[in-house]
């Protein structure tokens, strides 16, 4: 009882320091990019991690908001020996030195979730462990639970509501910080990697040591070898500078195309190389995306390749999630007008943090969300051509993106290519044979009068006179192409009375389809006369 006691009090002391933070900074007056970044610094790790989040959902935020966010470092004070201590016997349910030989108390990273510390087991393996803070999990689901509350009290909703939803970004964070804060998770993802890129001989992956990692404590083989960003050490190895920053670009497109599994955070920090090999570090970030996501990517970099507006319109269209509710004219104007900028630039000279940006904006003026995953890659695409270029400045990631999706498509396998085919017709020719009977189902609602025409309406200005001349043009269209039928299939009866060898109503048919045809024929070309 006294624990809850004491539990509850803790929280109320929080919940007000969140509040007092919130008042400090005058939140009621509203809020600009600079003034958010540093109340998330001031409200703790938590925030800190929650904004690193949001820096990356361009689709969500504007970009004024995102590139301030992108300022945000973990800085978070290391964890003392006795901590770490504890952390990993608690977990092994024995003394440190009964696992390791060797143990270096000065941390290598500290950040919000865990620190690491380099190490040597008994075996005399050199390795790294990674050790989370004690009470992490709860702590940030405390913090997350107050800012609801601190939310409510100040009414946060409605002053941030042209900003962000902070329901949304606190769900989407706790879910990440979830998956990253059990290290078993990491440990798989690891191992899919490794399992993916295994026949590419020049990407390496460390070794986990599943023996001794747990849900709180990770460890696996220590990666020396060159930064990726030391062009000078690398020079003096012997290595190919040009040729490093294109297996890099090569690899992550790989990742991206045919995988559908990619490290969401490939900062030159997570990249070594060692033996001839990239070597990829620290998976406690990674991006998943479906089949048919994959298949969107693909479609959406050739598009950018080829200036094709309509489907790179189209994949944003598929791939983010919206209430219908949008200004299609508007919006396939801004993708046009989005294209026109770069159809005229080579693809070396385009840069990929800016398209992506320029995409994200799009999609968050249209209110189109784009899924975690996709913005996961967004932020992994940026930060790629980031590291790229920084190896070679002359390096372009869409033209390898493009180059490799066209290979990728002229060398498919011609039994699936086949498959694939089969699989199109059989579908087209469903479609078809269902065409007859649509089409009689439409005739019965219009003899019923139950026929309706649902319409969107793009813009307010559309006057509702040439909605309704549309409506009855097709719909004497229609009307005529029905007599027509009918009309055809009573010449094939010997009813009579007959007029010219046709029975009555027959004829009655097809001169009141030829009146209506006419009329329709009249009425365009007196509407285009008027127009010109």
């Amino acid at each position: 009882m006294s624990q809850n006691n004491e539990n509850t009090l803790s929280g109320k002391r929080r919940l007000a320091q969140i509040v007092g933070i919130l008042r400090k900074h005058h939140i009621t007056q509203g809020i600009d990019p600079v003034k958010f970044r540093e109340i998330l610094e001031d409200l703790g790790p938590t925030f800190v991690k929650i904004g690193q989040i949001m820096a990356s959902r361009q689709d969500m935020f504007s970009a004024r908001y995102c590139n301030e966010l992108v300022k945000l470092r973990d800085n978070v004070a290391p964890m003392d020996n006795k901590t770490v201590r504890q952390m990993i016997e608690g977990e092994y349910g024995c003394k440190l030195e009964d696992v390791f030989e060797y143990f270096d108390w000065t941390p290598l990273g500290s950040a919000s979730i865990a620190q690491v510390h380099q190490a040597v087991l008994k075996n005399g393996q050199i390795i790294v462990v990674k050790v989370q803070r004690p009470h992490i999990y709860e702590m940030m689901e405390r913090d997350i639970a107050l800012v609801r509350q601190a939310s409510s009290l100040l009414k946060l909703s409605e002053i941030l509501g042209n900003v962000v939803d902070i329901d949304i970004v606190l769900d989407e964070f706790w879910e990440t910080a979830k998956e990253e804060m059990d290290f078993l998770n990491e440990a798989q993802y690891a191992h899919r990697f490794k399992q993916l890129n295994s026949e590419l001989k020049y990407i390496g992956v460390p070794h986990i040591e599943t023996a001794y990692t747990t849900s709180k404590v990770l460890v696996m083989e220590y990666i020396d070898g060159y930064e990726i960003n030391d062009l000078e050490g690398l020079k003096e190895a012997g290595y190919d500078i040009k040729e490093i920053a294109t297996k890099l670009a090569e690899n992550y497109i790989k990742q991206i195309v045919d995988d559908g599994f990619f490290h969401a955070d490939p900062h030159p920090g997570n990249l070594r190389i060692r033996d001839g090999q990239i070597v990829w570090i620290d998976f406690g970030m990674m991006g998943n995306l479906s089949r048919g996501d994959k298949t969107l990517m693909k479609d959406a970099v050739l598009a950018i390749g080829r200036n094709d507006t309509q489907k790179v319109a189209d994949v944003i269209l598929t791939l983010g999630n919206h209430d219908g509710h949008i200004d299609y004219t508007k919006f396939y104007d801004d993708i046009d007008s989005f294209m026109n900028r770069y159809v005229s630039a080579d693809l070396i000279s385009i840069n990929l943090g800016d398209l992506t940006q320029e995409l994200f904006a799009i999609a968050h003026k249209h209110k189109i969300a784009i899924p975690k995953g996709v913005s996961m890659l967004a932020r992994g695409l940026v930060t790629i051509e980031s590291t790229v270029m920084a190896i070679d400045p002359h390096m372009s990631v869409i033209e390898i993106a493009t180059n490799h999706v066209a290979n990728h498509v002229s060398q498919n396998d011609p039994q699936k290519e086949l498959t694939n085919f089969l699989r199109l017709t059989y579908s087209a020719t469903q479609s078809s044979m269902e065409i007859p009977s649509q089409v009689s189902q439409l005739m019965r609602m219009l003899m019923k009068g139950r026929l309706k025409i649902n319409l969107e309406l793009m813009e307010s200005s559309v006057p509702m006179t040439m909605i309704n001349h549309m409506v009855n043009k097709l719909i004497v269209g229609i009307v005529a192409a029905g007599l027509l039928i009918a009309s055809s299939m009573l010449c094939m009866t010997n009813m009579t009375p007959q007029v010219l060898g046709i029975p009555a109503i027959g004829f009655i048919g097809y001169l009141t389809a030829v009146g209506l045809g006419i009329w329709l024929l009249f009425t365009v070309i007196k509407e285009r006369r008027q127009r010109k």
